[in-house]
């Protein structure tokens, strides 16, 4: 895929990448992350067309967002955030990162560290739900299939109406999962909800390269949230050792060989830009 010789007036998104600051403290007894830097990034995705990136923050830094919002500070406008957040942030940090461009806050269901080391994610979302809604911000859920039915009950609550859920790699709908499993249900209320889910992630999904055991997961997703889908690359790939890290065009591949021409071009064009800009 190259979204700047379709011929496109605008310029396409990545909307799932993660920075790295090799000097940076990490959570412990989790993985010690590569020095990889937004330029990095950048010049990937350029030479796609992809001039906008969502960078999101990861779990080995927990609620301490510095690395991510230096980028955002350094990208001048360009790029947009998803921080991870405790519910005792103030309303001051909240307008600041507002200002360099987050626009959601991440509940990581998967891994350990991943919610800045939160009891109960539940009860944090909820708290901070009332100044999510005034800033306009969704809620992004990395969950696996079983973690649907609860984030569905949250959506449907009072306290979170109009906070979107955006739905981390493929809601978790792994190439094992029975058609007839619970979480496909749960994630259709989500659909009805407004959810939207980000097409990325591959390799976590039980799947190796090309990803052809995923093809019909993702027609499945696609036809519960079309046109609510976003692409992300999901770089750099923090499940592999440095040095075999997957070809950034090998993670467009499933979108194109599973979904037709419109939906595909949507999920790193208008889709992105509605969600995000």
């Amino acid at each position: 895929m190259d979204f700047a010789a379709q011929g496109r007036a605008t310029p396409g998104w990545d909307s799932h990448v993660h920075v790295f600051d090799g000097t940076a403290a990490v959570a412990p007894g989790h993985y010690r992350p590569v020095h990889r830097p937004l330029a990095d990034i950048e010049a990937l995705a350029r030479s796609r067309g992809l001039m906008h990136l969502v960078l999101v923050q990861p779990s080995v830094y927990g609620t301490d967002n510095t690395v991510l919002l230096d980028a955002l500070r350094a990208s001048r406008g360009r790029h947009r955030g998803v921080v991870v957040l405790g519910p005792s942030v103030s309303d001051a940090a909240l307008q600041e990162m507002h200002a360099l461009g987050v626009r959601g806050v991440r509940f990581n269901l998967v891994s350990p560290v991943g919610s800045g080391g939160a009891a109960d994610t539940s009860v944090t979302f909820l708290d901070l739900a009332p100044r999510l809604r005034a800033l306009g911000w969704h809620v992004q859920w990395y969950p696996r299939p079983q973690d649907l039915p609860v984030i569905s009950a949250l959506h449907a609550s009072s306290a979170a109406s109009g906070i979107p859920a955006v739905l981390d790699h493929l809601a978790g709908m792994h190439a094992g999962l029975p058609a007839d499993d619970a979480a496909w249900w749960a994630l259709a209320d989500l659909a009805q909800f407004g959810a939207w889910v980000k097409l990325s992630g591959w390799y976590r999904l039980q799947a190796a390269a090309p990803y052809e055991a995923l093809d019909n997961n993702i027609r499945k997703v696609a036809s519960l949230f079309d046109g609510r889908m976003v692409w992300g690359s999901d770089w750099p790939h923090t499940s592999f050792a440095p040095s075999a890290l997957p070809a950034y065009a090998g993670m467009f591949e499933p979108v194109l060989r599973a979904l037709p021409g419109r939906q595909a071009e949507q999920a790193w064009g208008d889709a992105p830009a509605r969600l995000y800009a």
